[in-house]
């Protein structure tokens, strides 16, 4: 090697190694952030789809009902997780990541990073299925800018009008409950039927369209802050009044859209190492 080119080389390092240092800090954070954005992208994207096509104006016949919506989160969960799986945890969930954090010893300077990129995508999800679909909001609002109910809850969870708030928390608690138990079990090594890391993916978009095709009517199966507040903020943004996006029934996306999930994801986690788990990773092995 000539002089010159080890002097450039040598110029070079110092850039190199900020980049890969950089790459190396936002490598996790970057796929739950990917992870999120097709889970919205999808379950927003067919939430538009199924509604918006209801209308004569939108389109000449229906595109999808209620199972429709129900495959659309399970395909987004599903290709979320296969994305981000091989580099993260594969959380792309504040409330799972909050419950490793406390019961499995992921490590806690982790979780802020992890759950912002999980908002994130959220927003940025939202954002992609509302640049496909403003134009079908207007003619289904029925004027250009016009937001209303009417079309919010395709991006934020909202529950139908029979529903208490302490029943619409408790099935948000118990749906989020039921798929962090799951995913405990699914990762599990010391039992006989964790299934191939491959079909990870697949356990996951099974234990979605169940959970959703038999207890999310009520409620809109949030399960997962991420998915609900990141599409509420980008409804805010592009111009849905507040008394409809965060002051609706108390503030409902606290209680259940946040609250509800964080603490099923607890309960399951709590329920699952207390009793069934022996990993070493778990804090159950210091009591």
């Amino acid at each position: 090697m000539s002089i010159i080119e080890s002097n450039v080389s040598t110029a070079h390092t110092p850039l190199n190694n900020t980049f890969a240092r950089c790459r190396e800090v936002l490598r996790e954070p970057f796929a739950e952030f990917l992870g999120v954005t097709v889970l919205v992208l999808f379950g927003a994207g067919v939430n538009c789809q199924v509604l918006l096509s209801s209308s004569n104006d939108v389109s000449a016949s229906p595109k999808g009902d209620y199972l429709s919506v129900c495959f659309g989160w399970a395909v987004g969960l599903c290709l979320g997780v296969w994305i981000s799986s091989g580099i993260s945890k594969s959380h792309i969930n504040p409330a799972v990541t909050l419950a490793m954090a406390t019961w499995r010893r992921f490590p806690l300077k982790k979780v802020p990073a992890y759950i912002l990129a999980q908002l994130l995508g959220g927003f940025t999800g939202a954002a992609l299925v509302y640049a496909t679909y403003f134009r079908a909001i207007d003619i289904f609002e029925g004027g250009s800018g016009v937001r209303t109910m009417k079309t919010a809850g395709v991006f934020g969870a909202y529950p139908v009008d029979y529903i208490s708030d302490a029943s619409a928390f408790f099935a948000e608690l118990l749906g989020t409950a039921i798929l962090v138990l799951v995913i405990l079990a699914m990762t599990d090594e010391n039992i006989n039927s964790t299934p191939h890391p491959s079909l990870f993916p697949l356990t996951l978009f099974i234990t979605m369209l169940g959970i959703s095709s038999s207890l999310g009517m009520q409620t809109g199966f949030a399960m997962n802050p991420a998915r609900d507040f990141g599409p509420r903020l980008l409804s805010a943004a592009v111009g849905y009044p507040g008394t409809v996006v965060f002051s609706f029934r108390h503030q409902y996306w606290l209680w259940t859209g946040i609250l509800a999930p964080v603490a099923g994801a607890q309960l399951a986690a709590a329920l699952y190492d207390l009793i069934l788990y022996n990993g070493e990773d778990s804090i159950v092995r210091k009591l």
